[in-house]
């Protein structure tokens, strides 16, 4: 066992309820991360983490793997997503005797990836430099430039400063926003570590049309649009 895709969903979403089984172009939602994992020959197993019942029996449907229910005290808002990773890899663990060689995370609130995307993530963590693969794509907002924060006495600043003048956004460092298309990486790591940043991050690209994140209404009736217009242009 080399590579397995988790998808964590858990229940109890504010922004959208049951966003996770919601149908989006008359699919459940969780349903185009656990196609596009299926479809990804180097992906060995699929597996969803949810502590519900219902998003269980949608994702066993659609062909994925629903071997535990996620503890609910690893399903709240304020839950580390990181303790989520770690208690499906321990399950691997124990289940098998062994940790697989990658963990793909593919987060159910980005339907409109690719299994391209999939793809460019493998081959990067192939290289074998990184403890963590993640997803970027261009950033809205540069912080040396339009990006401010509030100050104590009432007035705001830029969020950063450079210590030489930059007058020109072309001559700034070029930022990224992070995406939730994928991430790959080291279980060892997973284990041993807190946060992703705690180790080499490496970066794969995608543009910002299949970079959506669901979690607000409008997110969700852009995505819908976005893919009943794939599914047009098909």
């Amino acid at each position: 066992m080399t590579t397995v895709a988790f998808i964590f969903a858990r229940s109890g979403s504010k922004g959208v309820p049951n966003k996770n089984i919601k149908l989006l172009a008359g699919k459940p939602l969780i349903a185009y991360s656990i196609e596009q994992a299926l479809t990804t020959k180097r992906i060995e197993r699929v597996i969803v983490s949810t502590d519900s019942d219902e998003i269980a029996k949608v994702a066993l449907e659609f062909g994925a793997e629903v071997p535990f229910l996620r503890p609910s005290n690893l399903a709240t808002d304020d839950s580390p997503e990181w303790l989520s990773w770690r208690h499906g890899l321990e399950y691997l663990r124990t289940s098998t005797g062994t940790l697989p060689k990658v963990m793909v995370s593919l987060p159910p609130t980005a339907p409109l990836r690719t299994k391209q995307d999939i793809e460019n993530c493998l081959d990067e963590f192939e290289k074998n430099d990184s403890d963590v693969v993640i997803t970027v794509t261009d950033a809205h907002r540069n912080p040396f430039f339009n990006m401010v924060k509030a100050n104590l006495d009432g007035s705001v600043s830029l969020v950063n400063s450079m210590d030489k003048k930059i007058t020109r956004r072309q001559d700034a460092p070029k930022f990224f926003d992070v995406t939730t298309i994928c991430y790959l990486v080291k279980p060892e790591f997973v284990m041993t570590h807190d946060s992703i940043f705690e180790g080499r991050v490496k970066q794969v690209y995608v543009p910002s049309e299949r970079s959506i994140d669901i979690d607000s209404p409008h997110d969700f009736q852009i995505a819908e649009f976005l893919v009943n217009k794939q599914i047009r242009d098909q």
